[in-house]
């Protein structure tokens, strides 16, 4: 046996493809990079000879055109010495390419023991400690990766350890409720007091202790991750008054409706989210809240679904890895949802700490914001360009209280037969888990992410962090979908959160289901039964077969080099039962794992904030000029292009309107357009709406925002706004704390007032609660009020689609909708430093009207471009809308603008964020047209496109407050992004 050290090094004047991203990550660590060179490392060990070994490196691992390989026995040193710097992955940890080196090499003939790859990187000189001390979470991560520093010398690659079984049990019938806490606590069960006690009644009636992997299933099963226990629970409401006394708040709910009058809801969600699409009923939605994903009608033979997830905590530990696999898992939604769909398109949008924050300002434990946002745009290219998935739509948002706790939004759609929507295992069908093999990578991911961070989080909950392997996955999917064309099973879900206790246990539910956890296929030897049980390793789903298709099913999943093994059976006695070699581990009822849950009042307490603190502006109000660019600078605003040019969103070429549009293709778009099959000319369109900072002064004003900017995106790209579904995910702090949940409370009944009012139903949602980080000092960070509306629907037509660049000079601009006097939480407020007491408010009849007016001139094919005014208000979205045309702009501000309003000046009506408000272009001699459409819907004429490149704009006197080249926009907008990450913006034209 024999282990074998080839390294890749770039040949003499040739650089590493990686050189620039490792001098740059190098330089902003503070290690001068100066010479330093990066090559990649690769172990072998196996019945191989030095011939094959060399073979190995020049034929399969180098690139002969700027690489060459070199060949070490595992314990000969390198020349380089002690200027030698490895990273590479821990062991245990998922490493995609190790797979594909060890499936490589076996296509070839030759079958290795163990394969591991890494980094190498040379020092012109030896680094200081210092230097190394830098660089080491500069190229890597501790929680998934490990440092050498100097020459690898080993005999042989780690294995795993023998696991000698033994049955653990936890005493819980004796204890006093202090010490179920304990327990709770010692087990990161993360179950509260009232939960805990009736797991001790459930074994006392069982006249018996749980097992760990009994606790460990309940724990997981009515986690806040996967029950949603804190929305769907009992929930107290009051308001208060600045002194703490019962008062009704400004636009208080018990007078908006819907909310008893005496506070108590039964459950949240079922009474708003639920509610509103109960009372819609469309006949369009062919499943909502019960599948992995919500389901509406595409056509008369096939139906889209479309589900968001959060993957918060494990982004803010290890960025790479957690937004890889939350991609990653959305994907195995879509996969399974009722028999499964193909997925055809990506979504995400992400919520950062400002990525120019000082140093000194990160809280200990918590990374740099800059360092996660870098590691979670990556792990999401790469999962989704490498399974040839296009990321079409998705966003990206910035407050320094994300800076401890990131929170990151995967979304993906797919496309299904309808015949194939509906799904159920059956007592007898066999329990075959197919994909990745189970290792310890993501042990308590469930519980995990029902906890709040802390300043330990990196080291204390590591193991609840894993890596994706996009290749694989690709290859389950393709496997997985022609299973489903062969009817060989009857259910299918994916092993999300709590791996194969939540897919068996959920499948399960109403029948029952026996496991032999020694048959589930293990990465290396070493694993517990609980661990085999609860592990959240990556790219596994779950069916049930039939028996009579069991050999049929593993015989296709092995020809495609898919592992698929048959672990048990649903019984149909309503039990759990869980065996290792045939010894019990674990015997639960069903209706106790599943319906035991206590439910529990919990209190919530809206009152207005007193205080709030709006950060010291940076323009002075009466220069638009300079608020104008301040606003398309600043984080939010600013353009995604840095992010966004990483993405694949051309792949399966049915993207038709794209994440940026334009000449230069370089201008916004509002929300993204799929032509799902390229034989037939429906399109669908996908859209979203994010605010927080709405958040930080009612709740209830920014969900109802967030759902109208989500539409308007929609609308103005071509969506049929009598055709959309929507998609609610709350990232809220601890609503164990009043204050949080009556924030949320109000949020909520937003969704329902609003869904009803547009006739627009949820079809899916998710919540991530807890998401506060708790510093070393003991303050805890919450991050802000978070709700990502997401879009979906038919468009119009295709030939209606409609893209937000101005397209000719000429043109004639229309502004659709009210302008109100509404600054708090704008970006104006932001820039200028000003503090304003109403905040954008929506008029949801008024803004119906407005969209199918909208919809109907689309479809005459009339519309030449529409842009949404969103933040920074009617002067941004000018601004964008000359960007990405090229073109310039001639405007009047006039006082009709602004309806019966009298206190308006021109910069309310340029930087108000008021809601419900298109820009359309349209050719002159379509204005008559035009107006027949918008009967009774405030439409005003507001300038036209020039060829000049100048956004010009007079004011309500005639002076012209702002008067500025294209060129100087685009600069504004497009540069902050590159800046602050290193790299130099493509060139504009």
């Amino acid at each position: 046996m024999m282990l074998w050290k080839i390294r890749v090094v770039p040949k003499q004047g040739a650089q590493s493809p990686d050189s620039l991203r490792v001098a740059r990550k190098l330089a902003a660590a503070g290690v001068n990079a100066d010479g330093v060179i990066h090559q990649r490392l690769f172990l072998i060990e196996g019945l191989i000879s030095r011939d094959e070994a060399e073979k190995i490196g020049s034929r399969l691992l180098a690139d002969s055109v700027l690489e060459t390989a070199e060949v070490f026995e595992g314990n000969q040193p390198e020349p380089e010495g002690d200027r030698l710097f490895h990273i590479m992955r821990r062991t245990g940890v998922m490493d995609p390419v190790e797979q594909s080196l060890g499936r490589a090499l076996r296509d070839t003939g030759i079958d290795p023991d163990a394969v591991k790859s890494g980094d190498q990187y040379v020092f012109p000189n030896s680094p200081s400690a210092q230097d190394l001390s830098r660089a080491a979470p500069a190229l890597g991560n501790i929680v998934v990766d490990e440092a050498h520093r100097g020459p690898l010398q080993l005999d042989s690659l780690p294995r795993g350890r023998k696991y000698d079984f033994k049955r653990v049990e936890v005493a819980v019938r004796s204890l006093s409720d202090e010490n179920l806490a304990a327990v709770s606590k010692q087990h990161r069960l993360a179950l509260n007091i009232e939960e805990m006690r009736a797991v001790k009644a459930y074994f006392e009636t069982e006249q018996r202790e749980p097992s760990d992997v009994e606790l460990q299933t309940i724990a997981q099963t009515w986690s806040e991750h996967c029950k949603h226990k804190t929305l769907a629970g009992h929930v107290y409401y009051r308001e208060k008054g600045p002194g703490g006394e019962d008062q009704l708040a400004q636009d208080s709910l018990f007078e908006l409706g819907d909310v008893p009058a005496n506070g108590k809801i039964d459950n949240l969600l079922k009474d708003t989210v639920f509610k509103a699409t109960t009372e819609l009923n469309k006949d369009w939605c062919l499943s909502v809240f019960k599948d992995n994903a919500g389901v509406i009608a595409f056509d008369e033979t096939d139906a889209i679904c479309f589900k968001v997830e959060t993957h918060n905590h494990p982004s803010a530990i290890e960025p790479y890895g957690g937004a890889g696999t939350g991609i990653g898992g959305v994907i195995r939604d879509i996969l399974g949802t009722g028999l499964g769909a193909r997925p055809i398109v990506n979504t995400d949008v992400f919520c950062f700490g400002p990525p120019d924050l000082p140093r000194e300002n990160v809280p200990k434990g918590a990374l740099h914001p800059k360092k996660i946002m870098q590691g979670v745009v990556s792990g999401v290219r790469d999962y989704g360009n490498r399974m040839g998935i296009p990321t079409a739509n998705g966003g990206v948002h910035f407050d320094a209280r994300y800076t401890g706790n990131p929170v990151v939004y995967a979304g993906s759609v797919g496309i299904m037969p309808r015949d194939k929507v509906e799904k159920a295992a059956k007592a007898g069908d066999h329990i075959v888990v197919i994909g990745g093999r189970t290792g310890r990578d993501g042990i308590g991911g469930a519980t995990f992410s029902s906890e709040e961070l802390t300043s330990k989080s990196e080291v204390v909950s590591s193991g609840a962090v894993q890596i994706g392997n996009a290749i694989q996955e690709q290859m389950v999917q393709e496997t997985l979908l022609k299973a489903r064309d062969l009817g060989l099973y009857h259910a299918v879900t994916d092993c999300g959160a709590g791996g194969l206790s939540s897919a068996v246990g959920e499948m399960g539910e109403t029948l029952g289901a026996e496991v032999e956890l020694a048959r589930v296929p293990l990465k290396y030897e070493g694993l517990t039964y609980l661990e085999t049980w609860i592990s959240e390793a990556q790219e596994r789903m779950v069916i049930a077969v039939p028996a009579r298709c069991v050999k049929e099913a593993l015989e296709l999943f092995e020809s495609e080099d898919v592992e698929a093994t048959d672990i048990g059976t649903f019984t149909g006695d309503k039990r759990l039962r869980l065996d290792w070699h045939g010894e019990r581990v674990c015997d639960l009822e069903m209706k106790f794992l599943h319906d035991g849950m206590p439910k529990v009042w919990r209190d919530a307490v809206w009152s207005a904030p007193e205080h709030r603190v709006v950060p010291e502006g940076t323009v002075k109000r009466d220069d638009a000029h300079d608020v104008l660019k301040a606003i398309l600078g600043s984080w939010n605003v600013c353009s995604k292009e840095w992010v966004v040019r990483q993405y694949d969103h051309e792949v399966q070429a049915g993207s038709a309107v794209k994440p940026f549009t334009g000449p230069m293709r370089d201008g916004p778009s509002d929300g993204a357009a799929i032509v799902p099959k390229l034989d037939s000319d429906d399109a669908f369109v996908i859209s979203n709406g994010l605010n927080t900072m709405y958040g930080d002064i009612d709740p209830y004003w920014m969900a109802m925002s967030n759902i109208d900017e989500a539409l308007r995106n929609y609308v103005a790209t071509g969506g049929d706004i009598d055709h959309c579904a929507i998609l609610d995910n709350f990232s809220w702090g601890n609503c164990n704390k009043d204050d949080r949940l009556g924030a949320a409370v109000r949020a909520c009944y937003a969704c329902l007032h609003a869904a009803r009012a547009y006739g627009t139903p949820f079809i899916s949602g998710k919540d991530s609660l807890n998401n506060e980080f708790l510093t070393e000092a003991g303050v805890s960070i919450h991050i802000p009020h978070t709700l990502l509306i997401s879009a979906i629907g038919k468009a119009v037509s295709l030939d209606a689609l409609t893209t937000s660049d101005l397209k000719k000079p000429g043109s004639k601009l229309f502004l659709v909708g009210y302008t109100h006097r509404e600054f708090a939480g704008t970006h104006f407020e932001l820039v200028t430093g000003e503090k304003h007491e109403v905040p954008p408010r929506v008029n949801v009849e008024g803004a119906l009207k407005s969209y199918r007016a909208i919809n109907a001139a689309q479809d005459a094919g009339i519309v030449l471009s529409a842009h949404d005014c969103a933040e920074g208000g009617l002067a941004a979205c000018l601004a964008e809308m000359c960007i990405g045309g090229r073109l310039g702009a001639k405007v009047k501000l006039r006082q009709e603008l602004a309806a019966v309003d009298t206190d308006i000046d021109d910069s309310t009506l340029l930087f108000s964020e008021s809601n419900s408000r298109i820009v359309l272009e349209v050719d002159p001699t379509n204005e008559a047209g035009l107006f027949r459409f918008f009967e009774g819907v405030p439409l005003f004429e507001i300038g036209e496109v020039t060829r000049e490149n100048q956004l010009v704009i007079e004011g309500l006197q005639g002076t012209v407050p702002i008067d500025l080249p294209v060129a100087e926009l685009i600069t504004a907008w497009r540069e902050p992004l590159y800046e602050i990450m290193g790299e130099t913006a493509p060139l504009a034209k």
